[in-house]
């Protein structure tokens, strides 16, 4: 991730909270009262944040010292330091909240994007790939946080990759015409990867020229109907409905990547907290 992206997230974040001060910190603390606080991880999870954690405190005091003691894909346990942060009680105090808010939905993400590659069997090369389903606003730190669990990212934006979808199938006359239209105008490096939802429409895109299909909301028994009725002609990913509990059965199924808006959409913050030591 870029500085300046995260700077952009940061600066919003940062003045939903700090818009009218902080009358808390700002009556109760001493104004040269300086502190030692540490980001601890209450329960076992991936962690993922660190140079978000850093810039939210230079953002709001550049003399702040930040000591960042896990790199972004460790696993930790219970109990274990992630980050520290010294200096200005009163900086700390003010950026203890955004800074926890959004370290902790990326080491949330990381976290399950991780459970999901470890429910992938061994001697599969079945790829997990989030979506756009995305928190309006931070997906630049959501999809980072899949990378940093070992998921890798679908198309970024909508100029990003061609996908046709279902509404675009029934706006534009139909499968073929669509993947026909998409081919005349997309630029030669771009694939064209069209959703299905019957092994009668995969059929139709695959002739059609698809490179990629993505069988929608299919039970695994169709997924590997549509895995023998492909034959490598097109890339495979399966989508809709994925759960953990699925993931090991669709990969044995043959697909070449499993995409799921839950591990952006549906991942639990993971718990961490900011302890500060005694004065």
């Amino acid at each position: 991730m870029l500085d300046s992206v995260i700077d952009s997230i940061v600066a919003i974040a940062l003045a939903e909270d700090l818009s009218a001060g902080d009358v808390t910190t700002e009556s109760c603390i001493p104004e040269g009262a300086i502190s030692v606080a540490h980001a601890v991880a209450r329960r076992p999870m991936v962690a993922c944040g660190a140079r978000v954690f850093a810039r939210v405190f230079a953002h709001i005091d550049a003399q702040l010292r930040v000591e960042l003691r896990v790199a972004d894909g460790a696993r930790v346990e219970a109990g274990q330091p992630l980050w520290s942060v010294s200096g200005s009680s009163r900086a700390i105090l003010m950026g203890e909240r955004t800074a926890l808010n959004l370290t902790q939905r990326m080491s949330g993400v990381a976290t399950l994007t991780r459970s999901y590659l470890d429910a992938v069997p061994q001697g599969c090369a079945t790829r997990i790939t989030d979506t756009r389903k995305t928190t309006p606003g931070l997906r630049a730190l959501e999809r980072y946080a899949v990378r940093t669990g070992g998921g890798h990212n679908h198309r970024d934006n909508l100029g990003s990759a061609v996908l046709i979808k279902d509404n675009h199938i029934v706006a534009a006359g139909g499968i073929r015409e669509a993947i026909r239209a998409a081919r005349a105008f997309a630029p030669h490096t771009c694939r064209i990867e069209c959703e299905v939802d019957s092994l009668a429409q995969l059929t139709v895109a695959l002739d059609a020229g698809a490179d990629i299909v993505l069988l929608d909301n299919m039970s695994t028994e169709m997924v590997q109907q549509a895995v023998a009725l492909t034959r490598g002609r097109a890339l495979l990913e399966a989508s809709g409905g994925i759960t953990h509990a699925r993931i090991a059965e669709l990969a044995r199924a043959g697909v070449d990547v499993i995409s799921s808006g839950a591990l952006t959409h549906s991942a639990p913050a993971a718990d961490i907290g900011l302890d500060f030591d005694a004065a």
